[in-house]
């Protein structure tokens, strides 16, 4: 069987899909994360990831292509993405301290351009953080390619208090449930 082709430059997902013993190639999509005005958080990670793997199986007919994309949707439901600069890394870090916010993840596994589809979301809960806290967290660099500002798998696990759901969501993919699709499709194991 060929390797799972992942439409992602992420470096965590593709470590979460070797993890599970799954063999990868990677092709980043390069599309476009156009939001559409007034489209639901979950419905909007699930096109975009859409969108990357449709972009990637159209190079590779025959082959499943999986595509995912995260975001986070702050305490009060605003669209946290990667930040563009440590500015906006420092503002986003302010309006999820000592609040519970979502994290999003969409993912889609086609193969031609067809096939299942789903969201996560994870509820996370951080502590209170200081200013300084987060000035030296956006210094140090490790939140600048992750949604919200943060990574949980790394120093940003220790703003965490507690979440309710998949960490691997958090981390960028929700694992279970893809196995589970894969698993479905005769993918996995």
């Amino acid at each position: 069987m060929n390797a799972l082709i992942l439409a992602s430059a992420s470096p965590r997902r593709v470590d979460l899909l070797r993890l599970a013993g799954l063999e990868i190639e990677q092709h980043p999509a390069h599309s476009e994360e156009a939001s559409i005005e007034g489209e639901p958080l979950e419905a909007m990670v699930i096109r975009l990831a859409k969108e990357k793997a449709q972009a990637v199986s159209a190079r590779f007919p025959g082959r499943w292509v999986l595509g995912a994309d995260t975001l986070v949707e702050g305490p009060e439901g605003q669209r946290l993405g990667k930040p563009a600069d440590d500015l906006e890394a420092f503002t986003m870090l302010r309006q999820l301290s000592g609040q519970k916010h979502r994290v999003w993840s969409g993912v889609a596994v086609l193969r031609d351009g067809l096939g299942p589809s789903f969201a996560e979301g994870t509820d996370v809960y951080f502590r209170e953080l200081s200013k300084r806290e987060c000035q030296a967290y956006v210094e140090g660099g490790e939140g600048r390619d992750k949604a919200g500002a943060y990574g949980i798998q790394g120093e940003g696990g220790k703003f965490v208090l507690r979440l309710a759901g998949s960490y691997h969501n958090v981390v960028g993919l929700p694992l279970a449930q893809v196995l589970q699709h894969l698993e479905d499709l005769g993918l996995y194991p």
